[in-house]
């Protein structure tokens, strides 16, 4: 099932099912409890990021390429960083370039995103998977400057400017990807791709993620967890392409679907 969430006229925050045809239906109750598809047709507002995250965990270095391409060695273990759940943006909406912390090096990174569908301590690998409530497509924008030179040797003031998790479009639910390591997944940059590679390259695969972010951790229901991006950015490309105002973005997820952000430059009062 494909889900998406949006505002209705009543301007309340919904959940419809999206259709092959292209058609909605309303869905009643909550995607992480007992829910229904009621079949009642409904024409969607204004679309927002499939869910409001709990927590937001990030993998980096999890593509052997784009190890590769940053002349990285390869973890022993997953590589954990952070985002706040200001970061998230709906589908449709800009990805904003920060001036007052002013960046000239904003990359795009496609990522699988995971949404943990129940709370999960312990979890094995052979049942990460029954912990899954769905996928959907994410991108990891990164200020490299900030990433690399201002945040005191952490990841986290460069991935955490405002907007920088687009969401969306649709959350897949688990049913329908059983095999999250298996998907073509690409980032196209004003018509360009950038980036096109599989899921399958990943170091450490879904399952291996949750067992290892469950470890002696607890997982809340709502979690996201973003998998890391293939090779491809753009700081690696030559020469390097950094997004900029005017930029229109895509992330395309085979089985999910495409996101699309524009790209604008941050205005002060």
């Amino acid at each position: 099932m494909k889900l998406i969430r949006y505002i209705d006229d009543q301007r309340a925050k919904v959940y419809a099912r999206l259709h092959e045809d292209g058609t909605y239906t309303r869905l009643e109750g909550c995607p992480y409890g007992v829910h229904k598809d009621t079949g009642e047709k409904v024409i969607p507002g204004k679309i927002l990021a499939p869910i409001e995250p709990r927590d937001i965990l990030c993998i980096g270095l999890n593509y052997r390429r784009h190890a590769e391409e940053g002349k990285q060695a390869i973890p022993e273990n997953p590589v954990l960083f952070m985002k706040n759940s200001g970061t998230v943006q709906n589908p449709g909406d800009p990805i904003i370039l920060p001036t007052k912390l002013k960046s000239d090096s904003v990359d795009y990174e496609c990522e699988l995103a995971v949404v943990i569908g129940k709370d999960c301590l312990n979890v094995s690998k052979k049942d990460a998977l029954n912990y899954v409530l769905g996928y959907t497509c994410a991108n990891d924008v990164s200020a490299r400057d900030w990433q690399r030179n201002g945040g005191g040797g952490q990841w986290c003031r460069g991935k955490t400017f405002a907007t920088f998790l687009p969401l969306g479009p649709v959350l897949t639910t688990a049913d329908e990807i059983p095999n999250p390591n298996v998907l073509g997944i690409r980032t196209i940059l004003n018509g360009k791709t950038m980036q096109d590679w599989n899921t399958n390259d990943m170091i450490f695969d879904v399952p291996t993620l949750i067992e290892f972010l469950s470890s002696s951790t607890l997982l809340r229901k709502g979690t996201v967890i973003i998998t890391g991006t293939p090779h491809g950015v753009g700081f690696a490309q030559t020469p390097p392409v950094y997004l900029k105002d005017g930029d229109t973005v895509s992330i395309e997820i085979d089985g999910i679907g495409t996101l699309t952000n524009p790209v604008i430059q941050e205005k002060l009062a």
